[in-house]
């Protein structure tokens, strides 16, 4: 018996705990949400940026639609609904011509159908390489997943393409050390990226023999990391960048001082990539310019022409990366052509999404204390002599109720209740 009282009290928690967890659980939802109070559809807002979505298996089974927060909740409450956490470029289907009959009860009137919208198998409740369900309910441990930030897919980590887990940046308590991931399918289509210095790979154990100047060496010791790491920026971008080296075997072939200036003035510490966040500068090196390509070009080569990767490894990526991309116009070009111009807009990042959630958030949070402090404000003395006194007979009634209870059990529900109760006809008594 006493076995059994050991087992429940490991299960209970104190107060604080119990309060923690609950604002825990809210500033996940309101970031997944992005501070969504789901209330409307956000049909009228176009094609979002990025929103939460949600597939509703009941109404469109094939997994050719997504409905937004507020439609999930008033419109297909009790239906199975797959949560897809975030996705990009959507527009909310609810009610449209793949739902037949159904309308939507919170805006009817929508277009037959949202022609920019993406769908893939995670609509059908699938994921991954292997196409399982989250959670899978065949699996005795739920294993972490991760999405790549182009297709929006999540990836068992056994399935990401790598020799080892150990490949993925990370901290020494497990925590990741990269702000994007790019799947090994998508890495092709990315493979431009290996054209750039080190500094936008993650720090980690991940190799890579087409990376430029680098023999083959994508992540290496004093590279930035993220996400809780406070090593300092400035250290782990002072690698020389391709340009960089460049300069240097000109002047050193021609002679030429004025060269072998702009060589000097880029390794002595006034590289962009030495600045803060691992940016990269529009005007990074003005010598290498190419009459084939806009004067700002950081990379000085037509990536379009670039040899593709023979080794399509999956990549990680470190924090604020996406500023290092250039935005000359015939990268811009190209990113258009292979639909990924999202790539640089760095308001596109998942980052930037969980940003606007915990202002929203903290927005919120400070109306709620704004509306309640003018709500007691407005009583009459009465009014607020009751209230305080409210206040310290449940203070004075929970200490009571504690100091009561016996330390050897746990609180139950049914204690809760009957505290409440007691309560109640307290007052019923006193009025």
């Amino acid at each position: 018996m006493t076995d059994a009282f050991d087992d429940e009290a490991e299960q209970s928690v104190t107060i604080h705990e119990y309060l923690k967890e609950v604002e825990d659980r809210e500033l996940e939802a309101d970031l997944v949400l992005g501070g969504d109070d789901g209330k409307e559809c956000t049909y009228n807002s176009g094609y979002m940026k990025r929103q939460a979505i949600f597939s509703c298996l009941t109404c469109t089974p094939d997994g050719n639609a997504g409905v937004c927060t507020a439609c999930s909740l008033a419109c297909h409450d009790g239906h199975q609904v797959v949560e897809l956490w975030t996705k990009r470029n959507f527009r909310c289907d609810c009610g449209n011509s793949k739902f037949g009959e159904f309308y939507c009860k919170l805006f009817a009137n929508k277009d037959v159908e949202n022609v920019e919208n993406a769908y893939n198998h995670n609509f059908k409740g699938s994921y991954c390489t292997c196409g399982r369900p989250y959670p899978d309910p065949d699996a005795v441990e739920q294993e972490e997943m991760i999405q790549c930030c182009l297709c929006e897919d999540w990836f068992h980590e056994e399935h990401l393409g790598l020799e080892s887990s150990d490949e993925i940046p990370r901290d020494d308590e497990g925590e990741p050390l990269y702000e994007d991931f790019i799947c090994r399918a998508c890495s092709e289509v990315c493979s431009f990226l290996r054209l750039y210095p080190e500094a936008i790979w993650a720090a980690g154990k991940q190799q890579d023999a087409d990376i430029k100047g680098n023999e083959g060496k994508v992540a290496s010791e004093g590279m930035p990391s993220t996400r809780g790491s406070e090593k300092s920026t400035s250290d782990a971008c002072s690698h020389s960048s391709p340009e960089t080296e460049d300069l240097k075997v000109k002047a050193h072939e021609t002679g030429d001082s004025e060269v072998k200036a702009d060589s000097e003035s880029v390794a002595g510490g006034k590289d962009p990539l030495q600045r803060e966040n691992c940016a990269i500068s529009a005007d990074l090196n003005p010598g290498t310019k190419d009459n084939n390509l806009h004067t700002n070009c950081v990379l000085g080569v037509d990536i379009a022409d670039a040899p593709p990767s023979t080794d399509s490894k999956p990549m990680f990526l470190c924090k604020n990366w996406r500023d290092a991309l250039c935005k000359c116009e015939k990268c811009l070009e190209y990113y258009n052509q292979k639909k990924i111009a999202f790539l640089a807009d760095k308001e596109d990042s998942i980052v930037e999404y969980e940003k606007i959630g915990k202002q929203k958030r903290e927005e919120k949070l400070q109306q709620q204390e704004g509306a309640e402090l003018n709500f007691f404000n407005k009583l009459g003395h009465v009014e607020k002599v009751e209230i305080l006194k409210g206040i310290e007979e449940m203070k004075d009634g929970l200490r009571a109720f504690l100091d009561s209870a016996d330390s050897s059990k746990p609180i139950t529900a049914a204690d809760i209740h009957q505290f409440f109760d007691d309560i109640k006809n307290k007052r019923r008594r006193v009025e």
